[in-house]
């Protein structure tokens, strides 16, 4: 069987724990708070081997989105203004919106496709997505594609 090299996102909270302290320790080091990787991996709790079996394969989401365009499915409420606010967040977050399609209303819900670029002024995706997950009348936020 071929090995595929493909990427997946998932949620935090379906991620091992090892991995996390990966992520953890990584920045540590980036940020100068941890001296060496010893010691950032004895902060964290992980071994020396751990973090170097996984530390090219695991990195936060926003680290390496800038540049892209990241396409979301959206399911909400058909409430007035929703998709405004939904749009607002957007903007805050300095993305630069490329396409929107939204589904014609089933039971008061629409569907809603999104594409997003990501600029180098654009904050935290995972941040950005969370917030319109928050937003009353958004029942689910899923990210269909990143190129």
């Amino acid at each position: 069987m071929q090995e595929k090299t493909g990427y997946y996102v998932v949620r935090q909270k379906a991620v091992p724990e090892v991995l996390l302290k990966v992520v953890e320790a990584k920045r540590l080091v980036e940020s100068g708070q941890a001296l060496s990787v010893q010691e950032a991996v004895d902060a964290v709790g992980i071994s020396r081997s751990s973090f170097y079996k996984y530390k090219e394969d695991i990195f936060p989401f926003h680290d390496n989105s800038q540049g892209t365009t990241i396409t979301l499915m959206f399911q909400m409420d058909d409430r007035t203004g929703l998709l405004s606010d939904v749009l607002k967040i957007i903007a805050e977050f300095g993305a630069n919106i490329l396409t929107i399609h939204q589904s014609i209303p089933i039971n008061g819900v629409a569907s809603l496709s999104l594409s997003v670029q990501v600029l180098p002024t654009t904050g935290d995706m995972s941040k950005m997505i969370a917030a319109m997950e928050a937003q009353q009348g958004v029942h689910s936020v899923k990210i269909l594609a990143k190129e």
